[in-house]
């Protein structure tokens, strides 16, 4: 199951980055982190007098390893006006994503509409023929972004065994 991203700040770190594939609709971009915590805010019943003990130590953030998956979409109006576009949108995102979610490395995902679809084309708003078409575009995102994972681990597990290798 693929968990949701809700925290601005979140949308932020993972847009910030380049996007790892793209198509004529759609950019899917990925961070390799957790979902930002929200800030403890502490009554003053709640608060330690500063002469108690110093606190237990924590793992280090850098060292703890990333686990699941965290889906954001976003959908903006100016590229599709009608909210049942855009709610269609967003339920054919995470489908896709729940269903390629094992071949997914772990981290935070935003897919985000770049373009909008023709309107000529797609006359209503929640017909099948753009529901289809998303679905494919999207299908064929998710499973780049599987071929890249598993080609960047093939070129690594070929190259440790050459450089290893005797000159």
């Amino acid at each position: 199951m693929i968990g949701r991203i809700v925290r601005s700040a979140d949308f932020e770190r993972v847009l910030g980055t380049p996007s790892r594939v793209r198509s004529s609709h759609f950019a899917v971009h990925h961070v390799v982190a957790e979902p930002s915590l929200p800030a403890r805010r502490l009554s003053t019943a709640d608060a330690e007098l500063s002469t108690a003990a110093a606190p237990a130590a924590h793992t280090p953030v850098d060292e703890k390893p990333v686990e699941g998956c965290w889906l954001g979409t976003v959908v903006p109006k100016r590229h599709a006006r009608r909210a049942v576009t855009r709610n269609l949108f967003k339920r054919q995102i995470r489908a896709i994503f729940e269903n390629g979610a094992p071949s997914l490395p772990p981290g935070l995902w935003v897919v985000r509409l770049r373009a909008p679809f023709d309107r000529k084309q797609f006359v209503s708003a929640s017909s099948d023929a753009l529901r289809t078409a998303a679905r494919a575009e999207l299908a064929q995102l998710v499973g780049r972004v599987a071929k890249r994972q598993g080609g960047q681990a093939s070129q690594v597990g070929n190259s440790a065994p050459n450089s290893a290798a005797p000159a």
